[in-house]
């Protein structure tokens, strides 16, 4: 004669591990980003966002106040972002030393902060453990300098 009540528990604790392993791969597997209003560009790799968090771009550089294309990474930034929804994805870090998020931002398909170091706005600044897309923000560098675009004009 067959257990049951063996049968019946065997069941539910299989059924229950599948579903632990397949939220468990679900959450490894996704990234965590969210949409948000860009309220203000502050320079250029720098955004306050609604609700007056400051999101500073992950992986990339851009010349501070007062140094040569620091105006003109600034205005390319507010061209891209001001005042538009952006989707945030977070690597490793939630914020730096300031305070500030730490994200990668994207404009619909638009890959911001690639696009800064792409047109030469902005220099590859790897800066572990947030690395995730360094190798392609190297070989964009190397790309805007051997075209001399931006800040790599000849």
């Amino acid at each position: 004669m067959m257990n049951y009540k063996a049968f019946w528990r065997n069941s539910v604790v299989k059924v229950a591990l599948v579903l632990a392993l397949v939220l468990l791969l679900f959450s490894a597997c996704s990234t965590t980003s969210e949409k948000v209003l860009v309220t203000r560009v502050i320079d250029g790799d720098t955004i306050e966002i609604q609700g007056g968090d400051r999101v500073r771009y992950i992986g990339i550089d851009t010349p501070e106040r007062g140094d040569p294309y620091y105006l003109e990474a600034t205005a390319k930034n507010e061209e891209l972002v001001e005042g538009r929804r952006v989707r945030l994805e977070k690597d490793t870090s939630e914020k730096d030393r300031y305070g500030r998020l730490l994200r990668y931002i994207f404009v619909d398909d638009l890959f911001v902060n690639a696009e800064m170091v792409r047109l030469g706005y902005a220099r590859a600044y790897p800066y572990p453990p947030d690395t995730q897309y360094a190798e392609l923000f190297s070989r964009l560098e190397l790309e805007a300098k051997q075209a001399g675009r931006g800040l790599w004009a000849r």
